[in-house]
Parts: C-alpha cells; structure tokens; sequence
C-alpha cells in the first residue's frame, strides 16, 4: 500500500496521529529530542519507512550527523548529554513494554531530566511514532523518496 493510499483510506486516523504530534511540538519539546527518539523507535520497530523519513527530519532540525549515526549504540558514546539520554531510555522502555516492564530506573531518569509537561509530550511522541511503525511497516510502504 502507498501513503497515499492509506491517507486516502482512513483520512481521520492521519488527521489523528497528525493532530497528537501536533500537540507533542506545541509543547516546545526540542525538536532535535523527538527525532532522535522517533529514530531510535523505528530502528527498535525495524520501519524502513519512517525511519528514512525521521532521519531527513533530524538533519533539516540540525541533529549532529555522529549522533544519527551513533543513535543506536546511544550507552556505549559520549555524544549524547542526560537528557537525551533520559529521552532515549525512555523511548526504548516503552517501545519494549511487551517484553519487559518499563522500568522504575528509566522513569525516575526520565522524571529528573524531564518537566511533567516535556514528559508527557516524549511519552506522546512515542506512543505516537509506535503507531505510525506499525502502519507504515505493516502496509510495507514505499520508501520516501
């Protein structure tokens, strides 16, 4: 299936997930932060598609070209400061839960690095580009060009 085609199939649930990210940018969360972390999502999820696409997104936000490379090995490189750190743990945590428990450690990282309001705009982000994994990996859409 196409993005267009799915867009023209279902326009209410685009407009749904557009309007929740949105509502994560309307908060003032670094826009640099949420790329990473919807980078780091679609690796975990293995979705070609909006991982092209994030990855675009990060560069035109002005995300450091060593970080995308390094997103993946995050732990292992002294590239990434506490937040996105906190940010990234997260965003491994919950894309994870089925497996394992989103942990106290990786919420009381979170919760120091992380405004209630920022929390809840990264959880958003999250939950949100979970979805669109699922979509988009699932309908096996094309690559973005």
């Amino acid at each position: 299936m196409t993005w267009t085609t799915f867009e023209q199939s279902v326009p209410g649930a685009v407009a749904a997930l557009r309007s929740l990210g949105q509502a994560v940018n309307d908060t003032g969360l670094d826009k640099r932060l949420i790329e990473l972390v919807k980078i780091r999502v679609s690796q975990i999820n293995g979705c070609a598609y909006c991982l092209k696409l994030h990855l675009d997104w990060a560069r035109q936000a002005g995300v450091p070209e060593m970080q995308l490379d390094l997103v993946a090995a995050w732990r292992d490189v002294g590239c990434f400061d506490s937040r996105e750190r906190a940010a990234l743990a997260w965003a491994e945590s919950l894309t994870c839960m089925m497996s394992q428990h989103v942990g106290d450690e990786a919420f009381e990282h979170a919760r120091q690095q992380f405004s209630e309001t920022e929390l809840a705009a990264l959880t958003t982000a999250v939950a949100t580009i979970n979805a669109w994994n699922r979509i988009a990996g699932s309908l096996r859409f094309a690559m973005p060009g």
